[in-house]
């Protein structure tokens, strides 16, 4: 009786075996890719052909969602190597398929991957914003260059080649940055799904950008009293609470009146452009201190009402239409539905920075410059990550990397000074005359 009669599970063939289930030891996986897992395990022989050693094996692909298997040629070695060191270089070569390192679901190609799991599945965990930077990034550069590429062709080799490329592009590396964000994110959902085993997007590298780390733009308290003057109610309280909270502009739009203290600020969730969501992080989900005179403009709000021109007729609305605790501080003057942040921005805040030349200022310019403020007043790095609530520590550090602290600056005076005072002396010794008694 045949080996393979003593096990049902393997089908002896010249170059493919097949192997049974419990020797699988990857997961099996789920939808369309399900139906071809029927790993084999491969062991063709290398032939000679010409000055080369070749190794003609199957290799499964998935286009437009139909799985199929091919049968590939690969290039091992010279013909002056012994088929003995051949044979090994094959089973080095085979050794991801045959061992389940390389899914059956890697065959997919990224584009459909993308349209088919990716966009439905994980795209709507996103906020707004984000699925919009999102899409743009994947259709204007991840699509083009990876598209047609199976999940597996998209190794370190060829990731890092093709970022290393951008050296020569003019995007600037916080563009570049994202970009790599985004397929690291794709790819990491892709071993989600065990379509890949691991995440090749792991170790690559960004090529240095050509210009120096840019000071993140604020502006002073001068400007802010100047700025805040130019615009109109509710839009300036809006950048005054902005400025002396730190808020991001999407927490500060989806303020309610029961998130306001006597001396506090409760941050627990977010509005931008029509979704609502929870705070960013754990960390940005937080009661902040607040002084007295931020929460007493904010309830100022209560007693104004605006004008607004309506064709020939002025109308007048007030600025709080309701003020119960789930009713929005920041409402619309119209409606007093949700606002929309680029809105505020481009009518009322630009404008109003471009009469001081300050075309920069922005939401996140006066977030930056709260926490300047708290820096050039002498706080210390974790007050400032407290009242700023980010994550990490890196990101106050890099906004304090922008400053020389008040000590430092003395202790270069000092420096310079003492410099000074010895090459002085040093230049008088020279030109003393010979002989001359020093006293």
């Amino acid at each position: 009786m045949s080996s393979a009669d003593h096990n049902p599970g393997k089908a002896a063939h010249a170059d493919c075996v097949i192997v049974a289930a419990e020797a699988n030891t990857v997961i099996p996986l789920r939808g369309e890719p399900e139906r071809m897992a029927r790993r084999r395990f491969q062991n063709p022989k290398p032939f000679r052909r010409g000055e080369w050693w070749y190794l003609q094996y199957r290799k499964d692909e998935v286009g437009a969602g139909t799985p199929k298997r091919r049968k590939v040629w690969a290039k091992l070695a010279p013909a002056s190597m012994t088929l003995y060191e051949v044979k090994k270089i094959a089973a080095e070569f085979l050794r991801p398929l045959n061992q389940g390192l390389v899914n059956i679901g890697s065959a997919i190609n990224f584009g459909h991957y993308v349209q088919t799991t990716y966009i439905p599945l994980e795209m709507p965990l996103l906020s707004a914003t984000t699925r919009d930077r999102y899409r743009g990034v994947l259709d204007s550069y991840l699509i083009p260059a990876f598209g047609t590429l199976s999940l597996r062709d998209l190794t370190p080799h060829t990731l890092q080649a093709y970022f290393s490329g951008m050296a020569n592009w003019p995007l600037a590396l916080a563009s570049r940055d994202k970009i790599r964000d985004v397929l690291a994110g794709a790819l990491r959902t892709a071993t989600k799904y065990q379509l890949l085993v691991h995440n090749p997007m792991k170790e690559i590298q960004l090529p240095p950008g050509k210009k120096g780390k840019r000071t993140k733009p604020h502006i002073s308290p001068e400007q802010f009293d100047e700025l805040v003057n130019l615009i109109p109610e509710p839009y300036a309280t809006m950048v005054y609470v902005a400025i002396f909270t730190g808020l991001r502009v999407s927490e500060l739009i989806g303020l309610k009146w029961h998130n306001i203290g006597f001396d506090s600020i409760v941050i627990d969730e977010r509005y931008c452009r029509g979704d609502w969501s929870e705070s960013k992080s754990e960390a940005s989900a937080a009661t902040i201190g607040v002084d007295r005179h931020v929460i007493q403009r904010i309830h100022r709000l209560k007693l104004l009402t605006v004008e607004v021109q309506a064709g020939r007729a002025i109308r007048k609305y007030k600025i709080v239409k309701s003020s119960g605790p789930d009713d929005l501080v920041f409402q619309s003057v119209r409606d007093g539905r949700p606002m929309r942040d680029n809105n505020i921005l481009t009518r009322f805040i630009k404008p109003a920075g471009r009469k001081l030349d300050l075309g920069f200022v922005n939401w996140r310019c006066l977030r930056t410059s709260r926490a300047t403020w708290m820096i050039e007043a002498g706080a210390n790095p974790k007050d400032v990550q407290g009242q700023m609530r980010h994550a990490h520590v890196q990101t106050t550090l890099d906004i304090y990397a922008q400053f020389v602290p008040e000590s430092q600056r003395r202790a270069s005076e000092r420096t310079s000074q003492m410099a000074e005072g010895r090459i002085t002396a040093a230049r008088a010794a020279k030109i003393r005359p010979l002989g001359q008694a020093v006293n």
